[in-house]
């Protein structure tokens, strides 16, 4: 995607433009030798955040050697966040039989889930399995 956007002061202000609107709006400037108040933008992909990280939902638009870019604020979390987090979490156990794996921050059953045959199976905490799922009938 063809994006540019405005510098004042040499930092970036407003949002990204299209290139085409950038065109239509700017005709007369060359877009490949763009003036000192424009610069082009690249948008760079929302990152995956781990359990214990904490993301800036926004990013902020930094130069990025010749062109500004998306900039994503990512962090992990300080020892009481991790740990009010992990409180909050275990208060959603689905089943007592079922474990809380801290590494991903989530709960595992004591047996795994059926591999996969197209089948829909839900966790019987009296036999301690998988049973499989049928629709009820009308």
């Amino acid at each position: 995607m063809e994006l540019y956007i405005r510098i004042t002061d040499g930092k970036p202000v407003d949002h990204p433009i299209l290139g085409d609107n950038f065109r239509q709006v700017f005709p007369h400037i060359d877009v490949n030798n763009l003036p000192s108040d424009f610069a082009r933008f690249t948008r760079i992909t929302k990152p995956e955040k781990g359990p214990y990280q904490v993301l800036d939902e926004q990013p902020t638009y930094q130069w990025v050697g010749s062109e500004i870019q998306d900039v994503w604020n990512i962090r992990d979390m300080t020892a009481e966040e991790k740990a009010a987090f992990i409180e909050q979490v275990m208060q959603r156990k689905p089943f007592p039989s079922w474990t809380f794996d801290e590494p991903t921050c989530s709960f595992l059953p004591p047996v795994s889930y059926p591999e996969e045959d197209g089948k829909i199976y839900q966790w019987n905490e009296e036999t301690l399995n998988w049973v499989e799922y049928t629709l009820p009938t009308e």
